[in-house]
């Protein structure tokens, strides 16, 4: 590991070239460069879920921690290393102190591994709007996360309004297995649906989950407040009986079936890095997601909506209501 006390860009580029050339390591074997964006006081826990990410999707891992941009003079400091804590790949954690923290694309653009996707990731608080982020604009994929916001499900209503391709929220992530089991629960069905309900807490992956049924399902999706933490039940009535699958604790669901026996299934949950990596498995636009967020949202055509976005200039420091994206660490 190379460590560098207020450097510069150019001595990060040198510091990353002399690190593979010890490794004898080669940046085509790269499938993307993953750029995460956190603050300090959760820089630990982003670089585990990024390393387990790492281990699935070879990728060139870029840590930038943006750290008091209203400080008086601007500074970086860096780590870059290949291998040890952050997995086999290539690495630089990037801390960013002043006006340069505004301008991180301006250190980052350089260290982007040629002729691969980016996708950035913000595990924190989502941007307000994600063109006022150039780590967001230069990205092909971009993944938030409604729940670190103060208002969760206002934050996603936000990400429709902000929505363009390419956009995704870790949300939509963890209610894969719930989506995975009311879709296994019509194998063998074929009476269509009628209603459904979808009971938790308030939260975007109960919106986002009754937003997916009723774009596939094209029936009227209500949702009802429970006192437990997350989904707790997706209940189809269909024009001969019902599906329903429940959660009776964090592990197992029951699926019943009208005329069929019940089954066991796993609901484990998944770790951050578990959820990263499936985000990392596509790179194209996910218009599963687009449908069923236009949905929850009530924000129509967003799978129609151009994916390029255009950097809009945006000073927190100066801002009477700063972007979450950009606020002092």
């Amino acid at each position: 590991m190379t460590t560098l006390w207020d450097t510069t860009g150019t001595a990060v580029v040198k510091a990353l070239g002399a690190e593979r050339r010890k490794a004898g390591s080669v940046s085509s074997g790269l499938a993307l460069t993953l750029v995460v964006v956190v603050e300090e006081g959760r820089v630990e826990e982003a670089e585990h879920a990024a390393t387990r990410a790492a281990a699935e999707h070879p990728c060139r891992l870029i840590i930038v921690v943006r750290r008091r941009p209203d400080a008086p003079e601007a500074r970086l400091d860096a780590e870059v290393l290949i291998g040890g804590r952050l997995g086999p790949g290539e690495a630089a954690v990037l801390r960013m102190y002043g006006r340069l923290a505004l301008h991180a694309e301006s250190v980052v653009l350089p260290l982007l591994a040629p002729d691969a996707p980016v996708v950035t990731w913000w595990f924190g608080r989502p941007p307000q709007l994600i063109a006022h982020d150039p780590l967001g604009v230069l990205a092909d994929r971009r993944v938030t996360d409604c729940s670190l916001a103060d208002d969760p499900v206002a934050a996603l209503q936000q990400r429709a309004v902000d929505y363009a391709p390419g956009d995704t929220d870790l949300d939509w992530t963890r209610a894969t297995t719930w989506r995975a089991l009311c879709a296994a629960a019509f194998d063998s069905i074929e009476s269509p649906a009628r209603a459904a309900v979808v009971t938790g807490e308030p939260s975007p992956s109960r919106a986002l989950v009754a937003g997916w049924l009723r774009s596939c399902l094209d029936v009227e999706v209500t949702t009802q407040d429970s006192g437990t933490n997350g989904i707790t039940e997706v209940r189809i009535e269909l024009e001969e009986g019902e599906v329903r699958v429940s959660r009776s604790n964090g592990r197992t669901a029951l699926l019943s079936r009208t005329g069929q026996p019940d089954r066991r299934m796993p609901l484990e949950p998944r770790e951050l890095g578990d959820l990263l990596a499936e985000e990392l498995r596509r790179l194209d636009a996910d218009e599963t997601y687009a449908r069923a967020l236009s949905v929850a949202s009530g924000v129509g055509d967003l799978d129609q909506r151009p994916a390029h976005r255009t950097h809009v200039w945006h000073d927190p420091t100066e801002a009477a209501d700063p972007d979450p994206a950009l606020t002092v660490a």
